[in-house]
């Protein structure tokens, strides 16, 4: 059962395998370093050079800054959000929305959500509404396995464990429909296409949660709200012609095993996209 319809190109997924292969072993010959072989790899020079090329990637945030505003400068321009602002590097959010209605949402910035960075947000006490969206620009990243850690892993433990009030998430970037990541919604339809300054991008990902913290003895059966409910969502679901029945709803279960916090996470939808997980214990550092 999947959580999400895309999926990484399985072509690009064996080249980058086999180029990472050729790298390892062919590395040496690279540069003018005038090591040998053996020298090369005992001087700790490739490793170090991969993990500074690994952070510098990991750490650009610029490029998907840009994309997000385009994004949200479409939606103001073509009227179904009043205005945006960046929340400023000192917050635990990244963006504010002013919604149509005047209600206020937050904006979370993240990465693959398969990262501990998942888990690092906080609501803000001013927001009616507060999301996580998901920027993943790695192609060779798998969409399946990050959207679950990020719903099941990673947010349902923090909205649980520290009651914090996720209204939904948004897994969507500038990869999205490319050759690196087929899009199923514009492999049917083509037409389906968005062309957002210079990106051309498939409808979203939406996934919205409960609007109510589970808790084991006050609320350990708790539905996700529907996307009306959740102005910014359905925004984005309305500017980018996602369909009602793509929108995925996020439930938990939660409840006590002796003296253990479990809950489980169901995802379900009306194109018949649904993951259960198993009872999974709470587990906090």
């Amino acid at each position: 059962m999947k959580i999400i319809p895309c999926q990484r190109n399985a072509s690009l997924k064996e080249q980058i395998e086999e180029f990472a292969e050729v790298l390892k072993t062919q590395a040496h010959t690279l540069g003018s370093h005038g090591l040998s072989e053996d020298e090369f790899y005992r001087s700790g020079l490739f490793r170090g050079a991969i993990e500074r090329v690994r952070g510098q990637f990991s750490a650009t945030m610029q490029p998907k800054r840009e994309f997000v505003q385009h994004v949200l400068n479409h939606m103001q321009d073509a009227g179904t959000i009043k205005g945006w602002e960046s929340a400023g590097e000192a917050n635990r959010h990244d963006y504010v929305v002013t919604l149509c209605s005047e209600r206020v949402a937050a904006i979370e910035l993240k990465g693959c959500l398969d990262g501990n960075n998942t888990n690092i947000f906080e609501r803000p006490p001013h927001a009616q509404e507060f999301i996580v969206w998901s920027v993943c620009t790695n192609p060779g990243a798998d969409p399946e396995h990050n959207a679950w850690s990020g719903v099941h892993t990673r947010l349902s433990a923090e909205i649980i464990s520290r009651e914090q009030r996720v209204d939904g998430l948004i897994i969507w970037d500038m990869v999205c429909g490319t050759v690196g990541r087929p899009c199923p919604k514009l492999i049917a339809d083509p037409n389906r296409k968005n062309m957002v300054g210079p990106f051309s991008l498939p409808p979203p990902c939406i996934y919205t949660f409960p609007e109510t913290i589970p808790s084991p003895r006050n609320n350990p059966n708790a539905k996700a709200q529907s996307v009306e409910n959740v102005e910014i969502l359905e925004a984005f679901r309305k500017t980018f012609g996602a369909f009602q029945n793509e929108v995925a709803r996020v439930d938990f279960d939660v409840k006590y095993e002796g003296a253990d916090t479990v809950r489980r996470t169901s995802v379900t939808s009306g194109s018949g996209l649904n993951r259960t997980s198993g009872w999974t214990a709470i587990k906090r550092s």
